[in-house]
């Protein structure tokens, strides 16, 4: 299911990732709305987070690396709690998608 961002047809797998990273802005809405996910302020603080990791990495981080870190940056949030309000289906997954990367490694990244 290819996505569609500024007339551009963004190619993807099975599951809905794209196959290459693309870190503009524009994606992440259309993204979103498939993943019906409806964007605020904190969601766009994890998909900056994710996007960072990913260049600086080259990969996600798995979901317990996600909150530690995560967790180092603002430890006035229940990261664990308030990533499943955000990303409801596998928050690693689902915010690696929506912020426009491609799938985690193995179960989530490192």
């Amino acid at each position: 299911m290819p996505y569609t961002v500024n007339g551009e047809e963004l190619e993807t797998d099975d599951e809905g990732f794209l196959l290459e990273a693309d870190f503009s802005d524009d994606v992440v809405p259309v993204i979103a709305v498939a993943e019906q996910i409806e964007l605020t302020d904190a969601h766009w603080q994890v998909i900056r987070f994710m996007r960072e990791r990913y260049k600086e990495d080259g990969q996600t981080p798995n979901f317990r690396n996600m909150v530690a870190l995560l967790q180092d940056e603002d430890d006035s949030v229940d990261w664990k709690k308030r990533l499943y309000e955000l990303f409801p289906m596998q928050p690693n997954r689902q915010s690696a998608k929506v912020a426009g990367l491609p799938k985690p490694f193995g179960k989530g990244g490192y």
